[in-house]
C-alpha cells in the first residue's frame, strides 16, 4: 500500500504508449540535435586537419558498427533497463569530456557519444517491437519523429550560437537532456522487455544472427531502404553545404536549409495521415522515387547552383517522408524471438551509411565534379524505389476487425 501523500502519478506509472517513446524521441533529439553542429566544428579545431577530421570519424564509425552489434549480446547479461540507462550515461560523460575540450578528450567524447546513440537506438527499437502493436507501429514512428522535431530543428543552429557564447554551454545541455531521458525511462518503468522464451544455451554470438538475417528477403530489403534513406542524408547534410560554398552561395546557406528540412517534421503527422490512406508500399515507393528523381536534377542542375539547391531542398521533404515509412517494412517483419538482435542489425544502417557514402564519395570525386555525387545519390534512392515495388500490397494495413472504434485523434 503506498501512503496517502504520494502522488496518484507515482503509484500508477503510465502504460508504455506511443506518446511515451515519443516524449523519450524527444529528449533523445535535444542531446543529439545540439551537438550535431558542434562536434565537427570542435574536432576539427582540436585536429587541425580535415585528414585527421576523416580518420577519426571512419574509426569511429567502426567502433559503433561493432558496438550496435555486440548490444543483444550483452543484453543477454545484462538487464536491458540497465543497458538503455548506461547508454544515456555514456552520453553524458562523452558531453562533458567535450565540454573539457582538447584532441583526446574530443575523440574520446565523440567516440563515447556515438556508441551511447547507437546503444540508446537498439534498446529503444526492441522496447516498441515490445509495447507497440504491429497496428500502431506507422504512429510511433511518426510520433518518434514529430516529438523529436524541435530537438533537430532548433538544435543545430543553437548549439552553434551557445558555443559562441560559452563553450561548455551545449555540451552541459546535451548531458542535460540525456539524464533527463534516463529519468523518463525510468518512470516509464519499462523494465528488461518481454520474455519469449527462456535461454537453453550459451547466449550466441551477434554475428551468428547474420545468416538468419540474410535468410529473410523482407528484413534485408527493409535494412537496404534504411541504409540507402541514411545515405541520401549523407549527402544532403555533408556535400550540399560544401557545393554551396564551392559556388560561391555562402557558407551559411548549408545550415539554413538544414533547419528548413528538419522542419518538416512537424508535419509528419500530416505525412502519416496521407500514408494511411494509402499503403506502405505506396508512401515508401514515392518517397524515393521522387527523392531520387530530384537529386538527379541537381545533378544535371550544377550548372545553375541555385537550382541544384532548390531541387536538393525539395528532395529532403521526401527523405523525412522516407524517415517515417521506410523503417516499417523491417519493423513489421521481425520475429517476437528475435527482437532484440535484428534490432541490431537494424541498427547498424547509420554507420554503414557513414562510412559506405565518405568512401563512395571519394571515389566520384576522382573523376568527376560534386555533382556527380547527387547523381550516385539519386540512382541509390531509384534503385530502393524498384525494390520497394516488391513489397506487398497491403503491408501494415489493418483488417476491419483490428481497427478500434473512433475514440478522437491523438496527437503526436
Amino acid at each position: 500500500m503506498y501512503p496517502r501523500s504520494v502522488p496518484d502519478w507515482l503509484r500508477h506509472p503510465p502504460a508504455p504508449s506511443v506518446r511515451g517513446f515519443g516524449l523519450l524521441a524527444g529528449f533523445e533529439a535535444m542531446a543529439r540535435g545540439i551537438l550535431i553542429s558542434v562536434m565537427p566544428l570542435e574536432i576539427y579545431r582540436a585536429l587541425g586537419a580535415a585528414a585527421r577530421v576523416s580518420e577519426v570519424y571512419f574509426l569511429v564509425g567502426l567502433l559503433s558498427l561493432a558496438t550496435g552489434l555486440m548490444v543483444p549480446y550483452v543484453t543477454r547479461f545484462v538487464p536491458r533497463r540497465r543497458v538503455y540507462a548506461g547508454g544515456c550515461v555514456m552520453f553524458a560523460a562523452g558531453a562533458g569530456l567535450g565540454a573539457i575540450g582538447g584532441p583526446l578528450a574530443m575523440v574520446a567524447a565523440l567516440a563515447l557519444v556515438t556508441a551511447a546513440t547507437v546503444t540508446i537506438f537498439v534498446c529503444f527499437n526492441a522496447y516498441v517491437l515490445d509495447h507497440i502493436a504491429k497496428a500502431d507501429l506507422g504512429r510511433c514512428e511518426t510520433s518518434r519523429m514529430f516529438f523529436g522535431a524541435f530537438g533537430w530543428t532548433v538544435g543545430p543552429w543553437l548549439g552553434v550560437v551557445l558555443l559562441d557564447l560559452w563553450r561548455p554551454l551545449p555540451f552541459a545541455i546535451a548531458a542535460l537532456a540525456a539524464l533527463t531521458m534516463m529519468g523518463v525511462f525510468a518512470w516509464q518503468r519499462l523494465g528488461n522487455g518481454r520474455l519469449i522464451t527462456r535461454a537453453r544455451g550459451p547466449a550466441p554470438n551477434p554475428l551468428a544472427w547474420l545468416p538468419r538475417f540474410v535468410a529473410q528477403p523482407r528484413l534485408v530489403a527493409g535494412w537496404i531502404f534504411a541504409v540507402i534513406r541514411s545515405c541520401g542524408w549523407w549527402v544532403y547534410v555533408v556535400y550540399l553545404p560544401i557545393f554551396a560554398v564551392e559556388r560561391g552561395l555562402g557558407e551559411s546557406l548549408g545550415g539554413m536549409l538544414l533547419s528548413a528540412s528538419n522542419g518538416m517534421l512537424f508535419a509528419t503527422p500530416l505525412m502519416l495521415a496521407w500514408m494511411q490512406r494509402r499503403s506502405i508500399r505506396q508512401a515508401v515507393r514515392t518517397g524515393f522515387t521522387v527523392a531520387g528523381a530530384l537529386f538527379l536534377v541537381a545533378a544535371l542542375a550544377g550548372g545553375w547552383p541555385w537550382a541544384a539547391v532548390a531541387a536538393l531542398a525539395l528532395a529532403s521533404v521526401f527523405l523525412v517522408l522516407l524517415d517515417i515509412s521506410a523503417g516499417l517494412p523491417f519493423l513489421l517483419a521481425v520475429k517476437p524471438s528475435e527482437r532484440t538482435e535484428m534490432s541490431a542489425i537494424y541498427a547498424s544502417f547509420r554507420d554503414v551509411s557513414g562510412i559506405v557514402t565518405p568512401g563512395v564519395a571519394w571515389l566520384v570525386l576522382l573523376a568527376a565534379p560534386l555533382s556527380g555525387v547527387f547523381a550516385v545519390a539519386g540512382a541509390g534512392l531509384l534503385g530502393c524505389a524498384h525494390l520497394a515495388g516488391r513489397l506487398h500490397p497491403r503491408l501494415g494495413t489493418v483488417r476491419a476487425r483490428e481497427i478500434p472504434l473512433p475514440q478522437g485523434r491523438e496527437t503526436g
